[in-house]
């Protein structure tokens, strides 16, 4: 989401690779596959692949399509519809939500509906902020309006599963529910802040906007009546680019024009004590994500995760850190100097997959000021 220049990263020793704001044409996307193998397609809520013309969601495989996000009271949507006086953003999707769930209940649909809560603004609606105004707070967890906005996410999702049972397309419907990154919390704890966290991923490090633990590891809940047993628990290791071919094997759609990264989840959707084909997770942030004044909650970084194994380096400096997940979850001890040979295997393998990939890399700051210039406020990390 937005340019490079978001942040002031003139004083950093990389330059960031440019964003591209808008998913190319010739890219197809999981809505156009669905649809050509015969489903009814809505989205409701937040989309940052682009809004104009052919990139609009409506022009890119949805049958409906409305895009809003950035405010939760008085907000506005492309394409613009008529909202009631006063109402809350979620509120408003979830409305458009079942209505879309009635309206194609005799055939089949493919609904995606991302809420912009809880993305900041932080603004709540007032009977659930009193609900939790005066409640002790919990681990971190001591802000009255994001616990009143994860309520009305709450509400929202008991809201379309109440729909799909009353038309009684419960035990016939798979249900993903799912986030895009960790808590706004942690960065206080990371020595990046002095205050103003609203929640807290502990025990897990840092939170949005990092590559740590508290910011990559979500919830990934499924429901699927008669197949995915109840109340059970997956350790494998996913990525959200599992989805795509995840959906294309649930429903028997066509292969998109372009080669897919991700390995579809279904056989552990089946059986939870599955294992998958590949043995490593790769992710690539050639870029910065600020958190104050020149304080940062990720600088340009890569990553391999094997097994409870994670290698990340972070290519201002080239530095590595190692950590055994299954042992340190909040990710406290870097083994990279204690185990030089498992940081090796991992970064030999990070760095095959980013050449075959052809991975985009910062290139040096021409713009950086001189070696006699203020120097930049590093956090206690190092990074």
């Amino acid at each position: 989401m937005g340019g490079i220049d978001r942040f002031d990263w003139s004083r950093r020793p990389l330059r960031p690779v440019d964003n591209v704001p808008q998913l190319p044409l010739d890219r197809d996307i999981i809505a156009q596959q669905l649809q050509a193998a015969g489903y009814a397609t809505g989205i409701f809520g937040k989309w940052h692949l682009g809004e104009r013309g052919g990139h609009h969601p409506g022009q890119r495989g949805f049958d409906e399509a409305i895009v809003t996000m950035g405010k939760h009271f008085d907000f506005t949507t492309n394409p613009k519809v008529e909202i009631p006086a006063d109402q809350y953003l979620a509120d408003f999707l979830t409305d458009r939500a079942v209505d879309f769930i009635t309206r194609h209940q005799d055939e089949p649909f493919f609904l995606y509906l991302p809420h912009f809560g809880v993305h900041s603004p932080y603004e709540a609606k007032a009977d659930w902020i009193e609900h939790f105004r005066d409640k002790p707070g919990v681990a971190g967890h001591n802000n009255p309006t994001y616990a009143a906005m994860i309520s009305s996410v709450d509400e929202s999702v008991g809201r379309v599963m109440q729909t799909l049972a009353d038309l009684q397309l419960d035990d016939n419907t798979i249900l993903i529910f799912t986030s895009d990154n960790g808590g706004v919390g942690g960065y206080v704890r990371e020595g990046l802040k002095r205050s103003g966290d609203v929640t807290d991923n502990t025990p897990l490090r840092s939170g949005k906007g990092s590559l740590y633990e508290g910011g990559i590891r979500d919830p990934f809940i499924v429901r699927w009546p008669g197949v995915t047993p109840a109340d059970t628990t997956c350790d494998e290791p996913t990525i959200h680019v599992d989805l795509f071919p995840t959906l294309l094997e649930l429903t028997d759609a066509p292969q998109p024009r372009q080669v897919l990264d991700g390995e579809s989840l279904v056989k552990l959707f089946r059986d939870p004590a599955a294992k998958l084909q590949r043995d490593a997770i790769f992710q690539h942030f050639p870029g910065y994500l600020g958190a104050g004044a020149d304080t940062w909650r990720t600088t340009p970084v890569s990553l391999i995760q094997s097994g409870s194994w994670k290698l990340m380096e972070f290519l201002e400096d080239g530095h590595l850190e190692l950590y055994d997940l299954s042992q340190d979850i909040g990710e406290t001890k870097n083994l990279a100097e204690a185990m030089p040979d498992k940081a090796k295997a991992l970064h030999d393998r990070l760095v095959q997959w980013r050449a075959e990939v052809n991975a985009p890399m910062p290139t040096k700051n021409d713009r950086q000021p001189a070696a006699d210039a203020t120097p930049v406020k590093r956090n206690r990390r190092g990074k």
